[in-house]
């Protein structure tokens, strides 16, 4: 689905689908998530005056500046290196003016949706007080740019929001790379794009601790939600439909180590991905660390595994073998897994990671 505005001097779309991919395991990621998508295009010719830089700085000149907000931008828009100016289609100045309106544009959604949660929360406290956490969120929003690399945008950056003493990335973004357009029949055109997971936004906006909930059929969840899907019907009254989530009793974690050895030929790598060889026959392939974090979901279950991170690596002074530790907390939102249940979940990966990535355990 999408929505969509044109002029024969602009035009901005919005389409939004579900999207499958291998990701790290913790409280923000899931294989399975939500995503909008939107572009923002001027047509070189068509703007006023003809001059494509002067029409987006009197679009950005339109765009008011936010005020409660802490942002920190980075140093340069262009880096050659590793946010390369596309020289053969854009100057540095239009990058520079189309960069500082996708980030006064963006940062203008993200005051909007939170001005609004945050209105809603006051509303709200004194049926159910503020967690020390959520009034840590009543405090002005603080968001960073960060350089990133994206296939279809270059320069390229992710806007991050602080989230629970973290920074969580909510989307990506960057200038357009122009063959695409030119694929597209749109060689006339210049303009910025960006991506968001609809999930992490609606984590920020109603206080959910975790992306799974969304996946739960669990009643004590679901039940604080109805009647969301069905939007205001009066001017601010969507305002009093934003629920901040309450939490239910939370059933104890339980963690497990695995341990293990890098195949001998790749243990002077330094970092995934490295290149193994499973088996005598087999081809070598390369192992990403989101395989790791993919066998692992996969071989004890997404319900059951909440984060899994790396706690120790080391490469031994005389072998020159590399190890990892891999630290996985299992627990489940509807009830306590039973340290026989966590023990049979944990063996399973165990097993898996010797069979498909040939490691050695520890």
């Amino acid at each position: 689905m999408a929505a969509k505005i044109h002029t024969p001097a602009m035009s901005m779309q919005v389409p939004h689908a579900d999207v499958y991919r291998r990701d790290a395991i913790d409280r923000s990621h899931y294989p399975i998530f939500h995503q909008m998508e939107g572009a923002r295009l001027w047509h070189r010719q068509r703007v006023e005056g003809g001059d494509v830089t002067k029409a987006i700085q009197r679009d950005l000149s339109r765009l008011p500046i936010q005020q409660d907000i802490h942002v920190e931008d980075v140093p340069s828009t262009i880096d050659p290196i590793h946010n390369p100016l596309q020289e053969e289609y854009h100057t540095a100045e239009e990058v520079e003016v189309m960069a500082a309106h996708l980030k006064r544009s963006l940062e203008g959604v993200m005051i909007d949706i939170f001005s609004r949660a945050r209105e809603a929360a006051v509303n709200l406290h004194q049926q159910h007080p503020f967690t020390e956490q959520q009034q840590q969120q009543q405090q002005p929003l603080r968001m960073r740019w960060v350089p990133a690399y994206f296939p279809f945008t270059s320069p390229s950056w992710e806007l991050e929001v602080q989230w629970e003493n973290t920074w969580l990335e909510l989307l990506g973004c960057g200038i357009v790379k122009q063959p695409l357009l030119n694929q597209s029949n749109a060689a006339n055109k210049v303009g910025w794009a960006f991506g968001v997971g609809l999930e992490r936004i609606a984590m920020l906006l109603f206080s959910i601790p975790d992306i799974r909930l969304f996946w739960s059929t669990d009643e004590r969840f679901l039940n604080q939600f109805a009647g969301i899907e069905d939007g205001g019907q009066k001017e601010g009254e969507e305002i009093g439909r934003i629920k901040r989530f309450v939490e239910f009793s939370k059933h104890p974690p339980s963690w497990r180590d695995v341990a293990f050895w890098l195949p001998h030929e790749d243990s002077s790598a330094s970092s995934i991905p490295s290149t193994i060889q499973t088996q005598p026959n087999h081809q070598k392939r390369e192992i990403h660390e989101n395989d790791i974090m993919a066998l692992i979901r996969d071989a004890g279950s997404s319900e059951n595994i909440e984060d899994v991170s790396l706690v120790d690596e080391f490469i031994h002074p005389t072998s020159g073998r590399k190890s990892r530790c891999y630290r996985v907390m299992y627990r489940r939102l509807d009830r306590t897994l039973t340290n026989p249940e966590v023990n049979t979940l944990h063996d399973t990966v165990r097993s898996r990671l010797v069979r498909e990535l040939g490691v050695e355990l520890r």
